[in-house]
């Protein structure tokens, strides 16, 4: 049996390991949950995911929760931009 990883799968890897990395970092209490760098990580790991199940392999509970998960990450990128700018 052989396995093969595709670009979309190495994409899709990456995408999860920096949800993942951000997640951990936030809960060792070396990033803020409401940092920059973390809402960043998020949005750019989760664009990956999203890229991997649209190109990849379609599975629409995953989607979704990729989904809302961009859009949490947008609005706290977006927030942290719009106070450093007051």
């Amino acid at each position: 049996m052989s396995f093969t990883l595709t670009v979309p799968d190495v994409v899709g890897f990456l995408g999860i390991s920096l949800v993942v990395i951000a997640y951990f970092l936030v809960q060792a209490s070396r990033w803020r949950g409401n940092g920059m760098i973390n809402q960043a990580v998020n949005t750019i790991g989760t664009c990956a995911v999203l890229c991997f199940l649209i190109t990849g392999v379609f599975n629409l509970p995953a989607f979704v929760l990729a989904l809302i998960w961009l859009v949490v990450s947008l609005y706290g990128l977006l927030t942290n931009l719009v106070r450093s700018y007051q």
